[in-house]
């Protein structure tokens, strides 16, 4: 292939890479800066089941109207089930059936919401009747008489009388009252029901919530249980087991009461998994309606259509290519030399869990541990595949016993250590004491640093806030990095590490 025609062929590639990106941004919509718009939360729900087959029902609850955010949309894959909603003024609930159904199931519920924190009291349901007081038994009964005495004479109102009800009952040092209330409450919901039960002693109104805490990349999350007492005009919610007023940012209120949050009939082992991810949904929306008024399909086909956890894959796999960009520029162009051609992007991916302090102590600890014990296996005499397993078989041993021993330390980072790509340090470690024995340990340590340092280069390039959402966002800029790839793979020029290495030849060239 002439130069010619791989020139041709890169510049074929950048226009269409760029061209598509110009497209999205100009004629779409698509934003450059991943904070343009207001945090959009897209968030899903998958439900899977057994079906006995026969007719089967399925009850879902899904939000109504929660506080702190808009609903922008929602949608459900219901399979070969048919869909209802029914709502009881407070709680909304998604009903699924069919009338013949066997095996697996799965079903879909995905909710787009919009932050909106508006300080605004919560006033779902109408305002409660007082409860009547509960008869309760020996010796739980003088346990809460005595525990809501000592509330009452340091609280005002009855959110300041809840909160320090929670402050003594989830004290360290409880006394014997709070004891005798605590035992037998060993999961969130019997917790903040045995609460509600105590406040219910002292008439005032409270109610069990499910909250869904999100995060960006969220997977097989699940929901809390908070309560909300009734002051008079609004509800107010607790956390139960912190003590603390009000929903942290960024928490749905799921379902408000003590029903189940998935009712079954006809099916068994059903279980719920939560995802969710934040991204500028709001201009994705803009640019899909705009791109429908158009007739242009390229929306159609956006990673933002695949599921949420499919999307927080390839978050993490399109900065693979930028990594691999990063090394093709630090080997071909700087000159640096390294062990093997994609590990220090494969270390770099593990920096993102570790963070990179933490994970370059925890690389060259493990590498310069497993180095020591390879040259003692080449006094073995082993054949190649053995000895790499060895090695491999030491550096498992090696992650765990350093993971054993930062976690009784109190260090709880040393963890992280698991997510190394263990076959990758083996290999590292192989190669290193080869060079060693052929080139000496110069070379060696050279190569190694190396390797640590592009690793280190890849981490900072990769993980950069902008860098993730253009890569997912416009995910042709993958070609732009292809086409650099096709030409650097013809660069025969000098590296920046060889001017450095013969400066003093170019500065005497003149010289007589």
């Amino acid at each position: 292939m002439n130069k010619l025609h791989l020139r041709l062929l890169a510049l074929g590639l950048l226009v269409l890479g760029l061209g598509t990106t110009w497209y999205k941004v100009s004629v779409i919509g698509l934003p450059l800066e991943r904070d343009a718009q207001t945090e959009i939360w897209t968030v899903e729900a998958r439900i899977t089941l057994n079906a006995d087959d026969g007719p089967t029902q399925v009850g879902f609850a899904i939000p109504n109207n929660p506080p702190g955010f808009n609903v922008l949309g929602e949608a459900f894959v219901s399979g070969r089930f048919g869909l209802a909603r029914e709502s009881d003024g407070i709680n909304r609930t998604a009903l699924w059936t069919s009338r013949r159904s066997s095996g697996n199931q799965s079903l879909y519920y995905r909710i787009q919401l919009a932050d909106d924190r508006a300080d605004e009291p919560i006033t779902v349901g109408a305002a409660p009747e007082f409860p009547e007081r509960p008869d309760y038994q020996e010796p739980y009964a003088s346990a809460v008489e005595a525990l809501l005495d000592e509330v009452r004479a340091e609280s005002a109102d009855i959110a300041s009388f809840t909160r320090r009800l929670l402050l003594r009952y989830n004290s360290d040092e409880p006394g014997e009252n709070v004891e005798v209330l605590r035992s037998g409450a060993e999961d969130d919901l019997e917790h903040t029901r045995n609460i509600i039960h105590i406040l219910a002693g002292a008439r005032i109104p409270a109610r069990p919530v499910k909250v869904l805490e999100l995060s960006d990349r969220l997977s097989r999350g699940s929901l809390k249980t908070y309560f909300e007492v009734h002051n008079g005009t609004e509800w107010v919610p607790f956390n139960p087991r912190s003590s603390q007023r009000g929903y942290p940012k960024n928490a749905v209120v799921w379902q408000w009461g003590d029903d189940d949050v998935l009712r079954l009939s006809g099916a068994n082992n059903a279980s719920v998994q939560f995802s969710s991810a934040v991204s500028a949904r709001e201009a994705v929306r803009v640019a899909e309606q705009r791109a429908a008024q158009r007739g242009s399909l390229l929306m159609d086909f956006s990673l933002f259509n695949l599921p949420i956890q499919a999307q927080n894959t390839y978050r993490v796999l399109l900065l693979v290519p930028v990594g691999a960009l990063v090394m093709v520029l630090m080997r071909n162009v700087v000159g640096i030399s390294t062990f093997g051609t994609f590990m220090p992007i494969l270390i770099a991916l593990a920096f993102r869990e570790t963070q990179l302090a933490w994970g370059i102590f925890l690389f060259t600890t493990v590498v310069a541990f497993g180095l020591a014990i390879r040259f003692y296996l080449e006094n073995l005499k082993l054949l190649l595949v053995p000895r790499l397993g060895a090695v491999l078989v030491v550096v498992v041993l090696l992650m765990a016993a350093f993971s054993v021993l930062t976690h009784q330390l109190g260090l709880d980072q040393g963890l992280s250590i698991a997510l190394f790509p263990m076959v990758i340090l083996a290999m590292t470690i192989e190669r290193m004491s080869l060079v060693w024995e052929e080139h000496g340990p110069g070379q060696a340590i050279t190569q190694g640093l190396g390797s640590l340092a592009v690793a280190i280069v890849g981490y900072l390039v990769m993980f950069q806030p902008m860098v993730e959402h253009l890569v997912f966002t416009f995910p042709e800029l993958l070609l732009v990095i292809l086409a650099l790839m096709l030409l650097l793979g013809r660069y025969t020029g000098y590296r920046l590490t060889e001017l450095w290495r013969f400066r003093h030849l170019i500065m005497n060239k003149g010289a007589p």
